[in-house]
């Protein structure tokens, strides 16, 4: 699946979105849920000629989320202010994700000393927690797993599918985001990791003031 680059900020009412043909016949002829995915982005779109338009663009703070943890207690992204975070959207059923976890793994075992947090998103439907949890197992997941069957990450974030991963810096700025498989090779995300993890560590009490 093509990655999309730069900004990607919610059409104004009657206007088009800039996707080429290629792209969204590749996105609408993928499983199922990624077709259901589409309709929730698409309904935020059409939502936001109501309100303000959801914009998730690198270089600017990255949309408020909250959710459950796998535990059933409450998280968001807000929290993770002062971390840097690879926040991964994926599925025990997707076959990509399947592919890019144990890198995900990796990168977390490497670097989590150095401030590194992986969460993981799954939109797995209700009733799927402990094929979660065997699939972690399976795959030695250790970094967060966080759940959201309803996806709602896929409008407030305008993810089209999964997996999708979004690199957020210290200080809750999207620096990197991706549609596809994340791999070692991508020099893009490699170099925007460590000018995260290169960036001094700010006290999550002073970004909140």
């Amino acid at each position: 699946m093509s990655r999309i680059a730069g900004g990607l900020v919610a059409p104004p009412c009657g206007g088009s979105y800039p996707f080429s043909q290629q792209a969204m016949s590749s996105v609408f002829s993928h499983h199922r849920h990624v077709r259901a995915s589409a309709l929730c982005v698409a309904a935020a779109l059409l939502s936001a000629c109501d309100r303000k338009p959801i914009v998730v663009e690198i270089g600017q703070p990255i949309p408020a989320y909250q959710t459950l943890n796998l535990a059933g207690d409450s998280v968001s992204v807000a929290s993770l202010l002062g971390k840097v975070v690879v926040l991964n959207v994926w599925a025990t059923w997707c076959a990509p994700c399947r592919e890019e976890i144990p890198y995900l793994q990796s990168l977390y075992d490497e670097h989590g000393g150095a401030g590194l947090t992986i969460v993981g998103v799954s939109v797995d439907t209700r009733g799927e927690d402990d094929t979660i949890r065997e699939f972690m197992k399976d795959f030695r997941m250790t970094y967060e797993i966080w759940r959201d069957p309803d996806e709602r990450i896929q409008s407030a974030y305008l993810a089209l599918g999964v997996p999708a991963s979004y690199l957020i810096d210290r200080e809750g700025i999207l620096r990197w985001k991706h549609l596809g498989t994340v791999r070692a090779t991508d020099t893009t995300f490699t170099t925007a990791l460590r000018a995260a993890l290169a960036d001094a560590p700010v006290s999550a009490a002073l970004l909140t003031r």
